[in-house]
C-alpha cells in the first residue's frame, strides 16, 4: 500500500492531466526552460553608503542570491576578520520599508563584529533587490526572501549549515516568525520590535478598526484603487513617513520621524524615507495571517521589544500565542526593554537599548 503525502498527491493530481495526453509514437516531448540561472546582474553601490559608521573589525561585501520565484535580492555581507573553520550565520531584514543600510546592515555589523558570519537584504522589490514592480509587499514572497537568505548561508562554503539564525526587525519580525515555523533548518530566531503585519493592516493599529465593516471600507478602497492604477498604468505611491510633521500627530509618527527623516537615519533608497509603499502594496496581508502556526515553532526564539514601544503589543501576544499548546517552550523567551520606544530598537537610540550582548549570548547558546 502506497502512502501519499499532500505534496505528493498534489503533484500527482496536478500532472495527470497531462498524462492522459498520448502522443504519437516516437514523438519527442521536452520541457524546455528558458531561465535555470539563479542569478541576475543588479547594479549594486559598491560606496560605503550605510548611516552607521564602517567597522575595521569585519570584512564587508555586496552579495546577490535568488528566491524561488526567480526575484534576485541584494544584500551586504560581513565576515569577522581573523576567523578560521566554518561560522555561525545570520541572516537579518528589516525594518518595513526600510533597507540594508539602516537598522539590518547595523545589526548585521555588530553581531559580525561578535563571531557571525552575517547578510542583512533588501526584500523583493525594495533597495538594490530586484523584482517588479516596485515597492510592492506579500507575505508569501517576503516569507521566501528569508528563505533564500538561508539557501544561501547554507550553500556558502564558510558556513556551517547546521548554525543558521535569522533576525527580524519591525514587520521583518513578524516574517521572521513566519519564516521560523517554515524553515526547520533555521535554528534560532531574534525577533526585534516586532510587528504583525497582517493584524495591522486588518485591525489598524492597536485593533481599533478590527470589525467586518471596517475591513470591508478598505478593501472598497484597495479595489478602487487597483482600478485606478490599471486605467492610468502606474502604482499611486501612499507616502512614506510625514513630513512636515504635523502638529497634532501621534507619538509613534514622531519616532518614526526621528528616524526616517532627520540625519540619524534617512537613506534616499529607504521607502519610509521617501515616498512610501504603493497604495496597493500591502493588500494581501488583510487577509492572509502570517502567524497562524507559530506555536508549532520548535526552534529557539527570542523576542525583544521596548516597554514603551506603541508596538509593544504586537511582541507581547505574539510570545504568548507561539508558546500556547507548544510542548517546546524552554528556548522561547519574551524580552521588554525598560524605557525602550520602538525605534530606540532600530539603532539604540542614543541610550543603549538594543541588548546586543544577549542577542550575542542567545546565538552561542542554539548556534555555537
Amino acid at each position: 500500500m502506497k502512502l501519499f503525502t499532500a505534496l505528493g498527491l498534489s503533484l500527482l493530481l496536478c500532472t495527470g492531466a497531462a498524462a492522459a495526453y498520448a502522443a504519437p509514437a516516437g514523438t519527442a516531448i521536452t520541457a524546455e526552460r528558458t531561465d535555470t540561472n539563479m542569478t541576475a546582474q543588479l547594479n549594486l553601490t559598491q560606496e560605503w553608503d550605510k548611516i552607521f559608521p564602517q567597522s575595521d573589525k569585519v570584512n564587508h561585501s555586496k552579495i546577490t542570491f535568488r528566491n524561488r520565484y526567480g526575484i534576485t535580492l541584494a544584500a551586504d555581507m560581513y565576515v569577522p576578520k581573523n576567523v578560521q573553520g566554518k561560522l555561525p550565520a545570520i541572516a537579518v531584514c528589516g525594518p518595513f520599508g526600510a533597507v540594508k543600510e539602516q537598522a539590518s546592515g547595523f545589526y548585521a555589523q555588530e553581531m559580525a563584529k561578535r563571531g557571525f558570519l552575517t547578510i542583512a537584504f533588501d526584500p523583493s522589490f525594495t533597495g538594490e533587490s530586484g523584482g517588479q514592480p516596485r515597492y510592492m509587499a506579500s507575505p508569501d514572497i517576503n516569507t521566501e526572501d528569508f528563505q533564500a537568505a538561508v539557501d544561501y548561508l547554507a550553500a556558502n562554503e564558510m558556513v556551517d549549515p547546521d548554525k543558521i539564525g535569522i533576525i527580524g526587525i519591525c514587520g521583518w519580525g513578524g516574517m521572521a516568525l513566519n519564516t521560523a515555523a517554515l524553515d526547520t533548518r533555521i535554528k534560532a530566531t531574534v525577533t526585534s520590535t516586532m510587528y504583525d503585519m497582517s493584524r495591522v493592516n486588518a485591525n489598524g493599529y492597536f485593533d481599533a478598526e478590527n470589525s467586518s465593516d471596517a475591513r470591508y471600507a478598505k478593501r472598497q478602497a484597495l479595489n478602487a484603487q487597483r482600478t485606478e492604477d490599471y486605467k492610468t498604468g502606474t502604482y499611486k505611491l501612499g507616502g512614506g513617513v510625514a513630513d512636515p510633521l504635523p502638529a497634532d500627530a501621534p507619538f509613534f509618527v514622531k519616532d518614526y520621524y526621528d528616524y526616517y527623516k532627520t540625519k540619524r537615519g534617512y537613506h534616499p533608497r529607504s521607502l519610509n524615507s521617501n515616498g512610501g509603499w504603493n497604495v496597493t502594496g500591502t493588500m494581501s496581508f488583510l487577509n492572509q495571517p502570517i502567524l497562524a502556526y507559530s506555536n508549532e515553532i520548535r526552534s529557539a526564539v527570542l523576542i525583544i521589544h521596548g516597554e514603551k514601544a506603541h508596538s509593544v503589543y504586537f511582541s507581547k501576544d505574539a510570545y504568548k500565542n507561539m508558546i500556547d499548546g507548544n510542548p517546546y517552550t524552554e528556548n522561547k523567551e519574551l524580552l521588554i526593554i525598560p524605557g525602550a520606544v520602538h525605534t530606540d530598537l532600530y539603532d539604540g537610540g542614543g541610550k543603549n537599548a538594543i541588548p546586543f550582548d544577549k542577542i550575542e549570548n542567545f546565538f552561542d547558546e542554539y548556534l555555537k
